[in-house]
């Protein structure tokens, strides 16, 4: 059956028509960023800009990348995303906010065109219900609000940073980290403001750190996930959706393997030697982490496992 006909299945008794603000849908769809709309992190083009616009050290930039390409073969971790987290605030701490907003004006649209076609549909699935589509990332607001609205959705919402009087920015936080339970307590806010009932909602993300955004709403669903992420989906019988013809694997496997290679190919044929170099480091770190666990190399791959792929209809569990 196609994506559409699953999606348009799940039109229930509970949907309402959107009205300039009256009577809206009490329904909506949340989507992680980073490796859920689109492949990898919007992180790491924001710090090639940065870096072009002297706001970064190549160190700094190298670091980024390094953590950019770690999340692309083994997902986000807490540590990794208060890192750079941290570094976005110190790099733009003195800094009018207009002068870093503008540095999306040389990205935004590559960006834009990167969001995966099979999750293109889904969001226009949810458009045609009149669902409000909600980015929710750990990027700065300025970059996933935008981003946002370039693709025509309703909302979007990241890490946002505190301005001075003059619009100048502090290098401190101004409301909830946006990850982990932070993600929940913007869910929970904007459905405040808007009306939205979490418990008929929509979450979509690729990682167990979202595991919080997506255990609160009633449709979780879980979209090219990461290993754990992907058990976890299988155990508890969410849907699944493939955006790759090869699911993440772990760096420890075969597939993982191949995914490194094919990073570290395109990072050298595109001359980013800084992107390759921190290719290898990331697979380094795994493969030592592995050693020091006792676990040795897989050849055979991610282990077998039956997965439900995506099937809204029978997403609704009541």
């Amino acid at each position: 059956m196609e994506l559409s006909t699953k999606l348009r299945g799940m039109t229930h008794d509970h949907r309402s028509t959107r009205l300039d603000g009256a009577g809206a849908n009490t329904i909506a769809a949340f989507f992680d960023l980073d490796g859920t709309l689109i492949p990898g992190s919007a992180n790491i083009p924001l710090a090639k800009a940065a870096f072009r616009a002297g706001m970064m050290t190549p160190k700094e930039l190298a670091k980024d990348l390094r953590n950019g390409v770690s999340f692309i073969l083994k997902g986000a971790t807490d540590e990794r995303s208060e890192q750079v987290r941290d570094r976005i605030l110190a790099a733009v701490e003195g800094y009018p906010a207009a002068q870093v907003e503008a540095l999306a004006d040389s990205f935004m649209a590559a960006l834009v065109d990167s969001v995966e076609p099979t999750m293109q549909q889904v969001l226009d699935e949810h458009a045609d219900r009149h669902e409000d589509r909600i980015v929710l990332s750990a990027s700065p607001t300025e970059i996933v609000s935008r981003f946002a609205a370039e693709v025509g959705l309703e909302h979007g919402t990241g890490t946002t940073s505190e301005r001075d009087a003059d619009g100048v920015y502090t290098g401190r936080l101004v409301g909830p980290f946006c990850y982990r339970e932070g993600k929940v307590a913007v869910m929970r806010q904007l459905a405040a403001d808007y009306g939205y009932d979490l418990t008929k909602s929509y979450a979509y993300s690729d990682s167990v750190s979202d595991l919080p955004m997506l255990a609160a709403v009633g449709h979780p669903v879980a979209v090219n996930p990461e290993p754990a992420l992907r058990d976890l989906a299988a155990d508890r019988g969410w849907p699944i959706i493939e955006t790759s013809a090869t699911p993440r694997s772990r760096l420890t496997s075969f597939a993982g393997i191949t995914r490194l290679a094919r990073t570290v190919a395109a990072g050298t044929a595109s001359g980013a030697a800084s992107v390759t170099a921190a290719a290898l480091n990331a697979a380094a770190d795994s493969v030592r982490s592995t050693a020091r666990t006792g676990r040795q190399l897989a050849i055979k791959g991610a282990p077998a496992r039956t997965s439900k792929r995506l099937s809204l209809s029978d997403a609704h569990h009541g």
